[in-house]
């Protein structure tokens, strides 16, 4: 007869056996410090309760819930979607959320557009860049009113495409709350420090890390240190997804412990005056409620916010000779039914070592079937020394040549080549399939940069047919002292 001594949890223990059978057994944490109050894990099937009980055991529907709580199911997908495609989550809430709606008004949020936005871009076709817009100093601008649509592509009714925005947020939502049912929503910010308050649980979130609330979940924005600003990305396709990793392996990219999903949590507000604001096809609606919608106590699933630090990326990279596709550093995508064509590729480009031997280091030129709007966090982007200010955008559309700027290829091509860590860096690019459609509140920013197509007039021809390979360098470097 075997006993047991617990250092940590809860579990039956044999005392009558004798003291020389008894094992001493360590039992971990149910999580880790940096991650309290989240599950650690990608697409896992989570169960959480803010009160002991709440989750049914064995069954979704009881015919009573416990606490008298209702049943509710949030589907992310059809019902018929394969197993490993299917994406639920049951929810025991105080209410149904038939009653978290009513009477709808349509409301207005002139700066929040929707693809395909019917109203045309003033300027001419090229590559665009903005620097960062000023945050405003007025201080009644929640996270829904400070939204900005940049960019448009595909199609918010026929569920394909994305819009690019920024944000800048000087108060909390208060007594709104709001849901997407247009898309989910990824926001990378820049400055400042949010809390997206949502009925499965709290996610905060500062510079370099990212949140991603899906397609319907219920949420508020507060200002935790603020005022805030940074990028969303609102994807109105396939839910965004680790990507495959292919011949690298298990590891690497965005490892799917480094995803964390908060536990429940929910407020208990009656008799105060609310309000739901509803994204659907394009346009908002707003009802009155008369309580808060995030009353939902325990649930269990697969569909459900969650967050991850950027700094956890764990990027791979050549070794010898030449410098690799930007998918490398994919981090989410949201695929298509076109194999290997993503709607929309969220990709980092994090601090790295470069190593390689006789090659140029920076991003080569390009044009891409692709479109790509970059934004940046913190530092400066190796192929944009100069310019391109964190909290600034970028777009290079699909067909428009783009590359490192004249200093940055005169820089890389004549550099002596070693081992070398680039630091204060972290870039971002929302990459997707679709032309990028400029709004026009983007194309009358007065941060947009005319002269940015200038920044390649500095590159000259080289060519010498009697010059062969190896004598450049000298030419290049006497070029750099002029």
């Amino acid at each position: 007869m075997v006993g047991l001594r617990i250092h940590q949890g809860k579990t039956s223990v044999n005392q009558h056996a004798p003291l020389n059978q008894q094992v001493s057994v360590a039992i971990a944490p149910s999580s880790r410090k940096y991650n309290e109050g989240y599950m650690p894990g990608f697409g896992n099937d989570f169960e959480t309760e803010a009160l002991e009980g709440a989750l049914p055991v064995g069954q979704n529907s009881p015919q009573r819930c416990p606490y008298g709580l209702y049943a509710e199911q949030l589907s992310g997908s059809p019902f018929t979607a394969p197993r490993s495609a299917n994406e639920r989550s049951w929810l025991y809430r105080m209410r149904p959320s038939v009653r978290h709606i009513g009477q709808f008004v349509r409301i207005d949020y002139p700066l929040w557009r929707s693809a395909p936005d019917r109203a045309r871009s003033p300027l001419p076709l090229g590559p665009l860049r903005w620097d960062p817009t000023p945050i405003p100093t007025t201080p009644d601008i929640d996270f829904l009113s400070g939204l900005r649509t940049m960019t448009t592509a595909g199609d918010v009714c026929a569920q394909t495409g994305f819009a690019a925005h920024t944000y800048a947020v000087t108060r909390s939502m208060g007594d709104d709350y709001f849901y997407n049912a247009d898309g989910e929503l990824l926001i990378v910010p820049e400055i400042g420090r949010l809390r997206f308050f949502t009925e499965m649980g709290v996610i905060d979130i500062g510079p370099g890390e990212i949140a991603v609330i899906p397609r319907g979940v219920k949420f508020k924005v507060l200002v935790l240190d603020g005022p805030g600003r940074g990028y969303v990305c609102e994807n109105y396709g396939a839910k965004l997804t680790c990507p495959e990793r292919g011949p690298i392996g298990a590891n690497c990219l965005a490892n799917r412990r480094d995803f964390l999903t908060p536990v429940a949590a929910y407020e208990d507000r009656d008799g105060v005056a609310c309000r739901i604001i509803v994204k659907w096809c394009g346009e908002f609606h707003a009802a009155e409620l008369d309580h808060s919608p995030l009353d939902v106590v325990a649930w269990h699933g697969n569909y459900a916010p969650y967050k991850y630090n950027l700094r956890h990326f764990s990027p791979v990279g050549p070794i010898l000779k030449d410098h690799a596709d930007p998918s490398i550093f994919t981090v989410l995508t949201s695929p298509s039914e076109t194999q290997g064509t993503a709607n929309i590729d969220f990709v980092l480009f994090p601090p790295r070592w470069l190593v390689v031997e006789d090659s140029f280091r920076p991003p080569w030129y390009h044009l891409n079937i692709m479109s790509e709007f970059m934004g940046l966090i913190e530092g400066v982007y190796d192929a944009k020394p100069e310019g391109f200010l964190p909290g600034g955008m970028s777009l290079h559309n699909c067909m428009l040549p783009h590359g490192p700027d004249a200093d940055a290829f005169y820089r890389a091509s004549a550099a002596h080549l070693e081992p070398e860590k680039l630091t204060n860096t972290l870039a971002f690019m929302f990459e997707t399939r679709f032309p990028q459609q400029v709004t026009t509140y983007a194309a009358e920013l007065p941060t947009l940069q005319a002269s940015y197509p200038n920044v390649w007039k500095g590159l000259r021809r080289h060519f010498d047919p009697a010059r062969v390979s190896g004598t450049a360098i000298s030419v290049l470097s006497t070029w750099l002292t002029l």
